[in-house]
C-alpha cells in the first residue's frame, strides 16, 4: 500500500499534544512496517525531529497558513503521490479527497459550549474557527473515524450524531525518554527553572479548559494551610503577564513570590521536571486523553487530576482524583501529598504500575490494522 499521513506540524520548535501524538505514532510505524510505503506530509520547520527510510519519506509542503496548506497544498500533493488511502492525524481534513479517508478525531470541544472567557491567543481562536467550519463537513467523507478514548468516543456519536460503529478508540501513549529520573541527573535541570527543591508542577494555559485560575486559587488555599517546607508552584507555558492577569482576578497577587513561570519547557527537560516535583497538578475541566498524566506517572510522580471527561478513564480508579471546579479540594490533595510519604509513594507505585497499559508501539499496532482493513488484506 502506498500509506499518506498528514503530520503537519511535527517539525515546529515548540511542539504540543497533537503534534507528539503524530510523531510518535510515526516512529513507531517506521519501526514496526517495512513492507507498505508511506508518506508523511509536513510543513517546513527547524526540528527535523524524523528520519527518513527506504519504506517511509517526507513530503514538505510550503503553504504559509494551516487552512491553505491542508485545503490547497495537501490536495495537489495527494495527486502527484496518488496513495491508497489518506491519513489526518489532527481532528482536521481536506474537503476534497478522492482516496480513502482515516480521520484522528482526538475531540469535539470545539462543537461544546465554552467553559470560560474566550482564549487570548489568536491562533487558539482561529483554529476553533476553522474545526467548527471543517469537521461537521468531512465526517460523513470519512472511511473511519479514530479518538483517543472511549469517553471520547461516546461524545463524537452523541454531538456530531455518528454511529458508534464508525468510531475506533485507540489510546495514546507516551515517549520513552519519560522515566524516573535521579536526583544527580534531575537537579542541573530543575535549577534551570525553578531554584526551590520542593514544588508542585504545573502545565499552564490560556485556554478556558485547563482551569488554570481555579488551581491557582486552590495554591493560595495550600499556601494557608502548609506549615513547612511550602512547596513553590512550576508553572510551564504562561508568561508573566497572563498570570499576572490571572492573580489580579483572583485577588491572588500575594501569592507571585511562590510561583516560578519561565514559559516554554522542552519536552527534553520534562522528565526531569516531573520527576523532581512533589506532585504533577493536571486540573483540567474536559480532556479527550490527557497524555501528560501518562509522562508523570512513568516518571514516578504523583499526579493529581480531574474526575471528569476522559480523565478518570486514562488515570485510572486508583489515582488520584478530585473536583476540579472545588478549590479546597484540590488544596487537601496538594497538603496530602506534601504531608503523607506513604500515601506519596503509594502514588507513585501505583502511577508506575497503570502506564504500562499504554504505549505508542500499541498505537501503532492499532493503526496498522486500520490500515490493512482498508486495503482487504
Amino acid at each position: 500500500m502506498k500509506i499518506a499521513i498528514e503530520a503537519q506540524r511535527i517539525f515546529r520548535k515548540n511542539k504540543h499534544g497533537m503534534d507528539f501524538v503524530a510523531l510518535e505514532a510515526i516512529r513507531e510505524l517506521q519501526e514496526l512496517d517495512k513492507q507498505n510505503e508511506y508518506y508523511i506530509l509536513v510543513s517546513p520547520g527547524e526540528d527535523r525531529c524524523l528520519c527518513e527510510t527506504p519504506n517511509f519519506h517526507v513530503v514538505e509542503i510550503k503553504v504559509p497558513t494551516y487552512p491553505l496548506w491542508e485545503q490547497y497544498g495537501l490536495p495537489r500533493a495527494l495527486k502527484r503521490i496518488k496513495p491508497d488511502l489518506l491519513h489526518c492525524t489532527s481532528n482536521t481534513a481536506p474537503l476534497y479527497c478522492n482516496v480513502p479517508l482515516v480521520l484522528t478525531l482526538h475531540d469535539v470541544i470545539f462543537m461544546e459550549k465554552r467553559q470560560g472567557k474566550k482564549s487570548s491567543s489568536l491562533y487558539q481562536q482561529m483554529g476553533w474557527y476553522y474545526r467548527r467550519w471543517n469537521v461537521p463537513r468531512i465526517l460523513r467523507k470519512c472511511t473511519q473515524i479514530i479518538t483517543v478514548s472511549h469517553f471520547e468516543a461516546a461524545r463524537i456519536s452523541s454531538v456530531m450524531n455518528i454511529p458508534q460503529e464508525k468510531i475506533l478508540t485507540v489510546y495514546n501513549g507516551f515517549s520513552h525518554h519519560f522515566r524516573p529520573v535521579g536526583r544527580s541527573e534531575y537537579a542541573d535541570t530543575v535549577n534551570k527553572y525553578c531554584e526551590s527543591p520542593n514544588y508542585f508542577f504545573f502545565l499552564g494555559n490560556t485556554d478556558p479548559k485547563k482551569n488554570t485560575l481555579r488551581t491557582l486559587k486552590a495554591y493560595a488555599r495550600y499556601l494557608q494551610q502548609s506549615r513547612t517546607n511550602v512547596c513553590h508552584l512550576l508553572i510551564a507555558d504562561l508568561d508573566e503577564s497572563v498570570i499576572d492577569a490571572y492573580l489580579q482576578e483572583g485577588g491572588i497577587t500575594h501569592i507571585k513570590p511562590y510561583l516560578r513561570f519561565p514559559g516554554y519547557i522542552p519536552n527534553t527537560d520534562l522528565p526531569a521536571i516531573y520527576s523532581g516535583a512533589q506532585a504533577f497538578i493536571y486540573t483540567s475541566l474536559r480532556e479527550s486523553f490527557g497524555i501528560p498524566i501518562l509522562e508523570a506517572m512513568a516518571c514516578g510522580t504523583p499526579v493529581i487530576t480531574s474526575n471528569t471527561s476522559a480523565i478518570p478513564e486514562i488515570a485510572g480508579e486508583g489515582a488520584i482524583l478530585v473536583d476540579p471546579t472545588d478549590e479546597k479540594a484540590i488544596a487537601d490533595k496538594m497538603l496530602h501529598v506534601a504531608q503523607d510519604r506513604e500515601y506519596c509513594v503509594q502514588q507513585i507505585e501505583y502511577g508506575l504500575q497503570r502506564v504500562k497499559n499504554f504505549s505508542w508501539r500499541r498505537t501503532a499496532e492499532e493503526l496498522l490494522k486500520v490500515y490493512q482493513s482498508l486495503s482487504g488484506k
